[in-house]
């Protein structure tokens, strides 16, 4: 019995590790090919935040009208369900406007669970391939019960942290800040990450598995602070929202991931992480 249960655990932790920030913290010395040098915050874009700012509003223009279309015929269709998701377009739409689609499958790496491969298309150099989606904490807030057995929390730079995780008590609280930031009939973000079937696409990067000795990178984390100015009526789209209420007074952290090379249908995204030299 004390056999099984050890195999169990053994089995388990190999998929939680290729997610677990703390894991891959202690382990980088060990494995340089995991790791992306920057020398600071500002060192770590690849490209600037006007190119993912671009990238982001094709896309999110395109939904928006698709989904207005929809909307204007819904009440004629019987396929409510499928318009709620969002299922019917999303994948089309990103195609259409990014010239390529990802979706979540079986990794490749054994015990790693769920990756992300893209599924049509090429993605180029340098493009926005997916976004990280989750409750944003600063450094000082807590988030101690929803990091328990949680391989979804993403640190950044600066010590903010993202809790990708779609299940249990992260879920609930990323629908009640969603809730809470509502603004009027305006949505501020996207809580359909937290389904099987999102409406923005793009947000399934917490399932980007880290690369490893015998897969190497091919995307990398970039943080990314929505501008002001960017549309109300597209924020609905955004997969990330403020622990705290306070928070408004700053720009929304988000944070995206970055081609490396052109990659090919079929390939399976793998990350590496940035660490800060003196």
């Amino acid at each position: 019995m004390f056999r099984a249960a050890l195999s169990r655990f053994q089995n388990k932790w190999k998929s939680y590790r290729h997610r677990f920030v703390p894991w891959v913290a202690l382990n980088l010395s060990k494995n340089e090919k995991t790791l992306r040098k920057v020398k600071g915050r500002s060192q770590d874009k690849l490209v600037p935040d006007e190119d993912v700012s671009r990238t982001l509003l094709r896309l999110f223009w395109l939904l928006h009208r698709g989904n207005n279309a929809q909307a204007a015929s819904v009440s004629a269709s019987s396929n409510h369900e499928e318009f709620r998701t969002g299922a019917i377009c999303a994948h089309d739409a990103m195609l259409h406007s990014l010239g390529f689609c990802i979706e979540r499958k079986p990794s490749t790496l054994p015990f790693a669970g769920t990756g992300v491969f893209v599924t049509r298309g090429v993605v180029p150099e340098g493009a926005t391939v997916a976004m990280y989606p989750g409750t944003v904490y600063q450094a000082y807030e807590p988030i101690l019960l929803q990091s328990i057995r949680n391989p979804f929390v993403f640190r950044c730079i600066d010590g903010v942290l993202v809790d990708g995780n779609d299940k249990g008590i992260s879920k609930m609280v990323f629908r009640s800040c969603s809730g809470r930031d509502r603004l009027g009939p305006f949505l501020t973000s996207d809580t359909s990450w937290l389904t099987t079937n999102p409406l923005n696409p793009l947000a399934v990067g917490q399932y980007v598995n880290n690369c490893s000795n015998d897969k190497s990178a091919n995307v990398c984390y970039q943080e990314y602070d929505v501008p002001n100015n960017f549309p109300l009526e597209l924020r609905q789209y955004l997969p990330n929202v403020n622990y705290s209420q306070d928070a408004h007074q700053r720009l929304l952290r988000c944070v995206v991931l970055v081609s490396l090379r052109e990659i090919s249908a079929g390939e399976e995204l793998f990350s590496n992480y940035y660490t800060i030299i003196h």
